[in-house]
């Protein structure tokens, strides 16, 4: 088999930078807050390093920002980043606290070649603007102590992996100081010096932990590995170091989780038609908005714009600590109805559950509501006033050439009309109903022009006469 290791050097520091549009100094302090962890490229321009004591760093740079270790933060953020890796590989291991363990021995037909999944993995890093040291081994322990060392090269070579192992010093090997000391003793100062003991000299001279860790980089002893499976929904945080007051700052980074969205739904081959936004504030309760469309959606376009009339309608009641999208809601996608020569769908039910959506958010939910047919030929009691659906299938023009012409504009009531029409345009068309409640009626509707020039939609009555039921454009 053949192991790909990840390992994220900076992985917090990496994913408070993505959601700041102006990159600033930036710090990763230990919980005590005293120790600089990890320091971003802007602060080591100005001499700051890991190690360094956070007076110091703030002696050099006044306008430092600061940032606290939080390993429950960071253990989600390894998620995020194995969920995305999970879209090349299927073989997928969390190593908390910052690395991901892949197996692509399985992958290269698949991709072309060890260098093509290298390369796929290497712009999947840049598009999501992290930092990662790569390695590749026949083991799982070896790509690891490879990736950790930064000594990583795109190659399956045992040969050269053997070399790169050898060259690495006890403590990058992995032996504890305890059994380094014992092992620099007996004159082994790399991992190379080690593995040229014949294993029963190892095993009379290391405790039994020390030799099975041998074992596991050479793979002579087996070294099983629990895969992650991604759960069934999408959850993306943005955290900043600085309170955000006006909603216009979220847009930058909600555009981003947004974009990664998309590109989720698109992967699943999936639509979802409802996302929960929670604000977090410092001293307060969150602030949850819930963003609904009137159909199912993936844009990240799309879901922006409604945000942001949603924003527009109602400022930040309290600064922003963090932000987190959340969907739980999947609908499977359905294939367009009709395309053309290129591909291009000509289908209009995204255009029109964009306008819905749009609408749904600057007026309400149930400010809107769309006519829905009912089973009665009579006009007045052939239709009703309904809810918006969610999920409108399409029609072809076939569906309605065959039925007959309707006016856009019905009258609440018939209108009588004391003069005959002036032209006759079509009819008659008889409609004959209403026995079942007592409202019958026996008409024979006509399209005729008026001695005003009006085109109307008359019938005549047996009983009453000549009306007027609706107007035409």
């Amino acid at each position: 088999m053949l192991w790909l290791y990840l390992h994220f050097p900076h992985l917090l520091l990496d994913h408070i930078r993505r959601s700041h549009e102006k990159q600033q100094a930036l710090v990763v302090v230990e919980g005590s807050g005293h120790k600089v962890l990890q320091a971003c490229p802007v602060a080591q321009s100005q001499g700051i390093r890991s190690g360094m004591r956070l007076k110091t760093a703030i002696s050099l740079c006044p306008q430092l920002q600061i940032a606290r270790a939080d390993q429950q933060q960071e253990t989600r953020i390894l998620e995020d980043q194995a969920r995305w890796l999970y879209r090349y590989a299927a073989y997928i291991v969390l190593v908390s606290p910052d690395g991901i363990l892949a197996e692509i021995g399985s992958l290269q037909k698949l991709y072309g070649g060890l260098s093509a999944v290298w390369q796929t993995v290497e712009q999947g890093l840049n598009e999501r603007q992290l930092n990662a040291w790569i390695a590749i081994g026949h083991t799982p322990l070896a790509a690891t102590l490879i990736a950790r060392s930064g000594q990583g090269e795109c190659t399956a070579d045992s040969g050269h992996i053997q070399r790169t192992l050898g060259q690495l010093p006890l403590l990058k090997a992995g032996f504890d100081e305890k059994a380094c000391q014992r092992l620099q003793r007996l004159g082994l100062d790399t991992l190379g010096d080690v593995l040229k003991l014949p294993p029963k000299e190892l095993a009379k001279r290391l405790s039994p932990e020390v030799v099975v860790h041998i074992q596991k980089i050479q793979g002579s002893r087996p070294d099983p590995q629990t895969p992650w499976q991604p759960p069934h929904r999408f959850r993306q945080q943005a955290d900043f170091v600085q309170d955000i007051e006006q909603s216009q700052g979220l847009l930058f980074p909600l555009q981003r989780m947004l974009q990664e969205l998309e590109d989720d739904l698109c992967w699943r081959q999936q639509d979802t038609d409802s996302l929960l936004l929670i604000l977090q504030h410092r001293h307060e309760e969150p602030t949850r908005l819930r963003v609904r469309t009137s159909g199912p959606e993936h844009r990240a376009e799309a879901f922006l714009k409604l945000i942001q009339i949603r924003f527009d309608q109602s400022p930040l009641r309290a600064p922003v600590m963090a932000m987190v999208l959340s969907v739980q809601r999947f609908i499977d996608r359905e294939a367009a109805n009709e395309r053309d020569l290129l591909g291009t769908t000509q289908d209009l039910n995204e255009a029109w559950h964009t306008l819905i959506s749009r609408l749904q958010a600057r007026l309400g939910s149930d400010a809107l509501t769309q006519l829905s047919p009912q089973a009665d030929h009579r006009p007045e009691r052939a239709w009703s006033a309904s809810d918006i659906s969610r999920h409108s299938g399409h029609k072809s023009s076939d569906d309605f050439a065959s039925l007959p012409r309707r006016p856009l504009w019905l009258l609440k009531g018939p209108q009588p009309i004391t003069e005959a029409p002036s032209e006759w345009l079509s009819g008659p068309e008889r409609i004959s109903g209403g026995w079942w409640d007592g409202q019958r009626v026996h008409r024979d509707y006509y399209i005729a022009k008026l001695n005003s020039g009006q085109l109307a939609w008359v019938f005549h009555d047996a009983r009453d006469g000549w009306f007027v039921h609706g107007w035409f454009g």
